[in-house]
């Protein structure tokens, strides 16, 4: 029997060793859970903050591709604009040069009225678009806007100005569509 008691004596001790260190352990464990959940608790915030910041990007990222879309259709646009305006310029220049050539007989006539209101029509809706014509003669000479074809001697003008427009130049949106062929005073 004594080596019964004995066994289990030292049952009951090693028991209450192993609940003495079971419970050391618990109040460790708790920290060590506490640290390896703090851990993971860090990992998935910097993977919350990472997936946070490419979503901040990507959204910059498309925000400035639609800018860019934009721009570039507007772009598109007004070089479409300008192309059609071009084509129409040479017969805005034939209905001048008809109305010019007129005879004064026939100036008050239905018909020439008519063509009159047309054009007027016709530059009026231009001018909405933003098609203006370049203002040449009596104007200082400028590379911008005037395409010097020839040199006259004028002695009412001043060196370098305009002193006769031999096409007319215009510009759409402050950018020039057609340049004005004239003459500069030497």
């Amino acid at each position: 029997e004594d080596e019964n008691v004995t066994s289990t004596e030292e049952t009951a001790e090693t028991a209450e060793n192993a609940d003495a260190e079971a419970s050391e352990a618990d109040s460790e464990d708790p920290d060590k859970k506490k640290s390896f959940f703090k851990k993971k608790k860090d990992k998935k915030d910097e993977q919350i903050e990472e997936l946070t910041d490419k979503v901040k990007r990507q959204m910059a990222e498309f925000d400035n591709f639609r800018k860019r879309t934009e721009k570039e259709k507007a772009q598109m646009f007004e070089v479409g604009a300008k192309s059609i305006i071009e084509k129409i310029l040479p017969v805005i220049d034939n209905f001048e040069r008809g109305l010019a050539s007129i005879p004064e007989e026939e100036a008050g006539s239905a018909f020439a009225d008519g063509m009159n209101m047309i054009y007027k029509q016709l530059m009026n809706e231009l001018e909405q678009a933003g098609v203006a014509p370049i203002e040449a003669v009596g104007e200082e000479f400028d590379p911008e806007y005037h395409n010097a074809v020839m040199q006259v001697e004028n002695d009412e003008l001043e060196s370098g100005t305009v002193a006769q427009e031999l096409q007319k130049g215009y510009t759409y949106r402050d950018s020039v569509v057609r340049h004005s062929m004239v003459a500069v005073v030497q």
